[in-house]
Parts: structure tokens; sequence; C-alpha cells
């Protein structure tokens, strides 16, 4: 019949989508509609053809927003990491405020199909993800995670359940790292099932400082308050009678809404500090409170309105105020060591401030925009010891991740900032931490010790310093004292990144504890990172199955693996500690 409709045909199947779209895209049209729809259009179609080459359909572009589908999630995740590729290859040639940047989203389920185009709750989801995607970034769902976990070479952060808009049940979410690198030194959080359960308050006074508010207006001004957050944990870190949460696990509840009893009953502590930072030209206010979890009682709060020049002797009245608030018994010689040794240059603070927003994130470009913060701060003041000590941290992280353009020479520039550091300031744990990495990895061991219990001595609530220092007593045949060095680094940074799992699972090898290895390395965000180890203890173990699958999937993902530059580069002090380890990766098939 003429009037009848055409009958539409469903289908249901198993695909992995992905939507990207553009950032701001109404402003750039704003701008320059012309421009923005041609360089969107041009773009559109090389990212077409890049989903074909990855055997994906774009089933529909709309507006700023491409739908495409998969057959696999591993082809979805690796377009959605080109799809940024091609972008910041675009943006190259285009001016700052007319570049064209995505945010993209992956869930893997089953879809609907028909004529028109694939629908369903699971296409909404991956659209849902892309929403609160980061720009740059691939956001993916747990199910897609669990299928490209061992296969991918890429960095993974767990976000916890994420809330979608619209989707009933709260969706466990993951970021994409493309710079695998220095993913595995970053902290994350873990899903519930590999996240060491809550522990009760330590025996002695406990304290989280939660990120300072920026209420300044210029979302760019947080640097300071992060700063100011980060020096007062750092202060607090320095009295031994003082159970101080990490800087990392304390940074996770900046973007978390939470109750403060509630933070502190995820993070294991008696006390609460929090407060807000508003800056006004040479002016600044800052508000704090300090609250007892237990009654949820603020116990002390005050406010500070004073010249930005005061900013030392505000930290060392913050500081004592919550010494004192906890009841801590602080010998006087305690507190003459406590003391930070301020820069001459106020702006060489700043410098140094804005540094660590990049220093954390352990990739290529922010250790590089950090370490050129940090020599405009040394340059300011070259007697300024924790700049030293921070040019110091990111030529190690060069070197040990192959950034370092001078790669022979990384390590011992490195040595002369950190022994620079100590001997501008003897009193600063980060100079010796520094001195300690360098001095192992020129398998200097004994001075690496020596280095790292310095550090501690002045810094004994430093969660990556004994993580650091664990896995050179490891390294140094000391594999118990490591074990429990690593213990507690987990207690005072609960979100501990991949790193200290990986000095652990070492550390169980060297002791032929081989199912502990392997507990341990499954917790890991980033698998492929813990493969080699993984395959070595299964291969011990005579399970020689999971061992060669474990290393085909280490082949797939680091195909330019050498074991004789492994063997080279490793700075055990025992030689039949190496030897142990090379004959685990033998046997499994390396």
């Amino acid at each position: 019949m003429s009037g009848q409709r055409k009958k539409t045909t469903v289908r249901r199947q198993l695909g992995a989508v992905l939507f990207a779209d553009v950032v701001g895209y109404a402003r750039l049209m704003g701008n320059d509609e012309i421009d923005t729809y041609s360089a969107l259009k041009s773009l559109l179609e090389e990212l077409e053809t890049a989903c074909n080459a990855h055997d994906g359909q774009v089933v529909a572009v709309r507006g700023d927003g491409v739908l495409a589908l998969f057959e696999t999630a591993t082809n979805a995740v690796k377009f959605g990491v080109e799809l940024h590729r091609i972008a910041e290859q675009n943006n190259s040639a285009r001016p700052e405020d007319q570049q064209l940047r995505f945010r993209a989203g992956v869930h893997m389920g089953e879809i609907l199909v028909d004529d028109r185009g694939i629908h369903g709750d699971n296409v909404n989801i991956a659209a849902r993800l892309q929403e609160i995607a980061e720009p740059g970034r691939v956001f993916v769902s747990g199910s897609v995670y669990e299928q490209i976990r061992n296969r991918l070479r890429f960095g993974f952060e767990f976000l916890g359940p994420q809330r979608l808009k619209n989707i009933a049940e709260p969706v466990p979410s993951y970021c994409v790292r493309s710079e695998v690198a220095g993913a595995a030194m970053a902290a994350t959080r873990r899903p519930p099932e590999a996240q060491p359960a809550g522990r009760p308050p330590p025996g002695i006074p406990s304290v989280a400082v939660l990120p300072f508010a920026s209420l300044s207006g210029d979302q760019s001004d947080s640097w300071f308050a992060d700063g100011l957050t980060e020096d007062i944990i750092l202060n607090l870190s320095k009295f031994k009678n003082l159970f101080v949460i990490a800087r990392n696990s304390a940074f996770f509840f900046k973007t978390r809404s939470m109750p403060p009893q509630e933070a502190a009953r995820e993070l294991g502590v008696r006390y609460v500090a929090r407060g807000s930072v508003r800056r006004a030209g040479a002016r600044v206010r800052i508000a704090i409170e300090l609250i007892d979890a237990d009654s949820g009682r603020t116990i002390w709060g005050e406010r500070y309105d004073r010249n930005i020049d005061d900013i030392f002797a505000i930290q060392d009245e913050v500081t004592d105020a919550i010494v004192a608030a906890t009841a801590v018994l602080i010998e006087a010689q305690e507190r003459k060591r406590m003391a930070q040794a301020a820069p001459a240059d106020l702006a060489a603070y700043g410098f140094v401030l804005r540094g660590q927003q990049f220093i954390f994130r352990y990739t290529r470009q922010d250790n590089r925009e950090a370490q050129t913060l940090y020599e405009r701060a040394l340059a300011r003041d070259q007697d300024y010891a924790r700049a030293s000590a921070a040019i110091s941290r990111t030529l190690n992280i060069d070197w040990r991740y192959s950034w370092a353009k001078d790669a022979e020479h990384a390590l011992d520039t490195a040595l002369s900032y950190a022994q620079k550091a100590v001997e501008l300031d003897p009193t600063d744990a980060r100079g010796f931490g520094e001195l300690g990495f360098v001095h192992l990895y020129r398998k200097e061991h004994d001075a690496a010790i020596g280095a790292y219990r310095r550090a501690l001595a002045l810094n004994p609530n430093d969660a990556d310093l004994l993580s650091d220092y664990a896995d050179a007593l490891a390294h140094s045949g000391d594999n118990e004292t490591a074990i429990e060095s690593l213990q507690q680094a987990m207690r005072l940074n609960p979100y501990f990144p991949d790193q200290y799992l990986w000095h652990l699972g070492g550390a169980y090898y060297n002791l032929k504890h081989y199912e502990a290895v392997i507990e341990t390395l499954t917790k890991m965000n980033n698998p492929t990172e813990g493969q080699r180890m993984l395959a070595a203890s299964y291969a011990q173990m005579g399970k020689m199955e999971l061992a060669r699958d474990m290393a085909a999937r280490h082949r797939e993902a680091h195909p330019n693996f050498s074991l004789e530059r492994w063997t080279e580069v490793q700075p055990d002090r025992l030689e039949e500690d190496t030897q142990h380890f090379v004959e685990g990766l033998k046997k499994a098939g390396f």
C-alpha cells in the first residue's frame, strides 16, 4: 500500500562504540565560523580514513561529533588515541585559540543496529563518557579496560565508578594514557577488589590535609592554593610522631565533593585539615580549619589576612597549630630542623609551586614544563636548594624513561644538582632522595642506602621516598626490610602508584615467593608493565602455558624489549638476583 511505511529491521550485535566531539566548538564557531567549519570538515575526512584503517566504521557525524563502531575494543581504543594524535598534528599550524581538540569515550556491549544507525544504552554510555573526558584524552568503561588491559601498552588511570547523565548505574571508568612511560609513577585509585581495605587510624595522631580551595576567581591561580597545601603537608611530614597522608592521595579529593568525616574514613586518619585561599594583588587571605573525624567537630580554625610576603610565616603558624591541636610532643630540636629554608626571592618560590603542577603528571611534556620552571626559579635564586633538588628529579625521570637528549650524561647531571641541593640545605629530604636514586642506578649501593636513610630521617612520612628506599634495599639484597617499607608507604599513600606494586613484586621475586608476586602484580592498573615479572614467576612455578602466554603478550606490547639491555641496566648488588630473574625470563621464552 502506498501509505504503508516500510518496516525497519532491527538487530542486536556486540560492538565497541566510540564517541568523540570537539572541545569548545560553539566558541570556535563564534570566533570564526567559516574557518572552523572548513578545518573541521578536512579533519573529519582524515579521521574517517584512520577509522577505516583500524577496521572501524564512522556511523554518523553529528555537527562536531563522531560516532564510530568497531568489532573489537582494541581497535576502538587505538583509534581513539590516533584521533588525538591526528588532531594535534593538524593543530600545529593553527593559532592556540583556534585549535580543534577532542574528548573521546569508548564503551563495549550489545547494541541495536538498523538502517538509520546504532542505538541503545551502550551507545549512550560511550557518549556520556566522552562528556566527562578531559580534552585530549580517551575515557573507557570497565568492560573495555578488561578487554585491552593486557593487550595494549597504554597507561590506565582508574577513575572509580562514574555517575553518567541518564544512565541508571554508575559505570567503572578509566582514563587512557598514550604516554605509557611514567604512568606507573602516577598516583591512582584501584578497583575495590584490588584496593587494600581501609584501615583504622594508627596509634599516633594522624592527619590528612585536603587541597585548599582557590577563591580568587581565576582558575589559573589554583597553583598557589595547591602549592600552599603541599607545603603544609611537607612541613607536617617531618614530624616523626605524626602520621601524615601523602600529597598524592590527599589531592585525589580536589575534585571530589566529600564530607571531611568520610574522607577521614577512606584515608584512615583521625583528623582532617581543609581551607581556602584568596589572592588579591599583594594580599592573601587564608582560612583553615582542623576537624576531628570521630566527633565531626572543628577543633581549631583560623583566618590569616596578610601580605603575600608573609607566606612562609603563615605556613609555620599553620603547621604549629595543627601539631599542637593533634597533641604531638615535638622535641625542640625537631622544631628547629623542621624549618624550611625560604628562597631569597619570592618569585623563585612561585616558579617552584608552578612546577609542582606539572611534575606529578609524569609525561614527557609535563616533565619538560616542570624543569623549565625549576630552572627559572634557580636563575632567580641560585642558592635555592629546593629548586636544585627538583631539577635533579626531572633529570632522573628523563633518564628513567629515555626522554633525555643526552642520556649518557643525564644521571651525572642529576647527581650534581642533588649534591648541590644537599650542600645548600642539609635539612631538605628531597635532595637526599634524589641523591639516593642517582647512586642506585650508578650501582653505588651503600651510598644510595645512606642517602635514603638521611632523607627519611628528615621526612619519615614521605611515601615516595619509602618506596624508592625499598627498591634500593631490594636491589641490595635486603628484601624483608624492603617489604616492610613498602607496606608503610602504601599506608601513608592509599592511592599509591603502580610503581609501589612493581617494587613489592621485585622483593617477593628475590625471595622466591612467586605466588605473592602474582597476587601483587595483578593489582596493577597498567598490567603490561608487570608482564615480565609475571611471566618469570609463572615459569619458576612450572606453569609454562601461563608463562608463555604472558611472554607473548609482553612481546606484542613491548616489541623492542632487549633482555641483554635489561640485564646491563639492572642495578642489583648480587649477581645471583639478576641471574635468578634472567633464568625465569628465559624459561618463559624471552
